[in-house]
């Protein structure tokens, strides 16, 4: 099973990137965030993404959230839905037999840090919820949270930002608790300095490699053990993120 997820930033800037993306690697779930389109807005060329069922929730010009299954993958088209603390078209879920895939964009919490804290609690709430009915759920997406100062270039380093703040480190700790979660990337990447998969879009910083990890890929033990690969993509596409991709056995 190959699961990606990306920031696109722009899902109508990027049909080509995201085209080309999808024909080599095949994913089997495909998670896409920051849309900033409408279902109407998606290009022709991804709206009916040729062999898979999509799913597509955005609002004109900001945030937004796809999701994409191969049908090679599952017969049955998925049964897409929308948890109750979805705000801002940022949060759909597939469920996919015993499997639940959620493709998130949590709010950057530049602006109201308050709506990041209550969307990171309810989603707390969500995968605790989850665990206790054993459903296996997959979080995928970009968190706009660095996990640990490791997932952010030295130069980049300040704890008084949005971001990087201890209680926004201590919220996605606890997500990962109460949801039996894993962070697939850093656990088969563990002592990796320069993994990261957001850089700001000026002094060539990607190009640098001086970013943040905002995007992830959690899984439930059981799965995170099957995982034989997490990689983040710095060369592929024009979005300032690059897409994670997980491999499980």
């Amino acid at each position: 099973m190959k699961i990606a997820t990306w920031n696109v930033n722009g899902i109508r800037a990027r049909v080509n990137d995201v085209a080309a993306f999808v024909e080599r690697e095949q994913p089997d779930i495909l998670c896409l965030q920051e849309l900033k389109a409408t279902p109407e807005q998606i290009p022709d060329p991804l709206l009916l993404l040729p062999g898979y069922w999509c799913y597509w929730h955005g609002m004109k010009g900001y945030s937004g959230v796809g999701l994409h299954v191969r049908r090679g993958f599952t017969a049955d088209q998925p049964r897409f839905l929308h948890p109750e603390f979805d705000a801002e078209t940022r949060v759909v879920v597939a469920d996919i037999g015993d499997l639940s895939v959620a493709s998130v964009y949590v709010p950057n919490g530049g602006r109201d840090f308050g709506a990041k804290i209550g969307f990171m609690t309810a989603m707390c709430g969500y995968v605790a919820a989850a665990r206790a009915i054993s459903r296996r759920l997959v979080i995928c997406g970009d968190l706009n949270i660095t996990r640990t100062p490791l997932d952010v270039h030295p130069r980049e380093r300040n704890p008084t930002l949005v971001g990087q703040r201890s209680d926004e480190r201590a919220l996605f700790q606890r997500l990962l608790d109460e949801g039996a979660l894993h962070d697939v990337g850093r656990e088969k990447d563990p002592d990796n300095e320069e993994l990261f998969t957001w850089w700001a879009p000026w002094r060539n910083m990607r190009q640098r490699n001086i970013g943040w990890r905002l995007d992830y890929i959690l899984a439930p033990g059981a799965l995170a053990e099957r995982a034989t690969s997490c990689v983040s993509m710095r060369e592929t596409g024009t979005s300032d993120h690059a897409p994670v991709v997980a491999t499980f056995d």
